[in-house]
């Protein structure tokens, strides 16, 4: 018979994790929609299911030496109106779900479901996110491009939970995130993309682009980022065809319910050259 169990403490939960395995939801915002059922009727588990909304010990937001660390339950609503959060994770906040939906979800939970259509994972990705995880056997911290491994896969362990995920602070002149979806909100994307660049004296500084659900995780090629920094602006804009076909073969997306694969492919990069192009 499957179990639901509520924590009362941040530390009785590493502990129930430890016992046995359980499916994690903190606002539940994704794993309801994978576990709906008939209208006016519950969501079916068959795994026991451990909430972990109510954890006050981990919603916060706060600056720890040079980052910003976000505690896993915290609803994305006051990351989006916290000062401290990036403004390039409110953009793609801003734009997520409704209200409503928005006040139960959370950061962890995109990382969690490890889908490439997650509409933070983009940002996090270009941020250089750094997950936090926490066990009764102690803390790793991981880059989040090792921890999702594939669609819906990741290397959380069973007993591990994720406690924070930490910012490393960057600057950027120009930056911008762009989600493509049946309807501006409230709708899964079709491609999503990031773009950051850091100008300064007409030197490239910092060049970060990441492409979400064009891939089996997020895109994002450091390689290529760094043939175009210490260009000047015009160079940078000048290779914008360069760049584009640098891009080209690593583009891979499917065709499924919401798009198909050459419409998405299309987006992707256009939307990658307007980026550089309008810089």
């Amino acid at each position: 018979m499957v179990k639901n169990v509520i924590p009362v403490s941040y530390s009785e939960a590493l502990d129930l994790l430890n016992e046995r395995p359980f499916k994690i939801i903190a606002g539940g915002t994704d794993l309801m929609v994978q576990r709906r059922s008939w209208a006016q009727t519950p969501p079916k588990f068959s795994e026991d299911v451990l909430y972990i909304f109510n954890l006050e010990e981990l919603k916060y937001i706060k600056e720890v030496d040079g980052y910003i660390v976000i505690g896993s339950t915290t609803p994305v609503e006051d990351v989006l109106k916290n000062k401290l959060t990036p403004n390039l994770l409110k953009a793609a906040i801003s734009i997520m779900a409704s209200p409503a939906l928005r006040n139960m979800a959370t950061i962890a939970g995109n990382i969690g479901n490890a889908s490439p259509a997650g509409d933070t994972l983009p940002i996090l990705y270009t941020l250089d996110a750094i997950i936090v995880l926490e066990s009764i056997e102690g803390i790793r911290e991981l880059p989040i491009k090792d921890v999702i491994t594939g669609p819906g896969k990741h290397i959380i362990k069973q007993n591990e939970i994720i406690k924070e995920l930490k910012l490393p602070i960057s600057v950027f002149t120009n930056s911008a995130f762009e989600k493509v979806g049946g309807r501006k909100a409230d709708a899964i994307s079709k491609v999503s993309f990031t773009g950051a660049v850091n100008i300064k004296d007409n030197k490239v500084l910092d060049f970060r682009i990441a492409f979400g659900a064009v891939s089996a995780t997020i895109l994002r090629r450091k390689d290529l980022e760094e043939k175009y920094v210490g260009l000047t602006k015009d160079e940078l804009i000048g290779k914008v065809d360069e760049i584009v076909a640098d891009y080209d073969p690593f583009v891979r997306p499917i065709d499924d319910q919401r798009s198909n694969k050459e419409y998405r492919k299309t987006v992707a990069l256009n939307l990658l050259r307007n980026f550089i192009e309008t810089l």
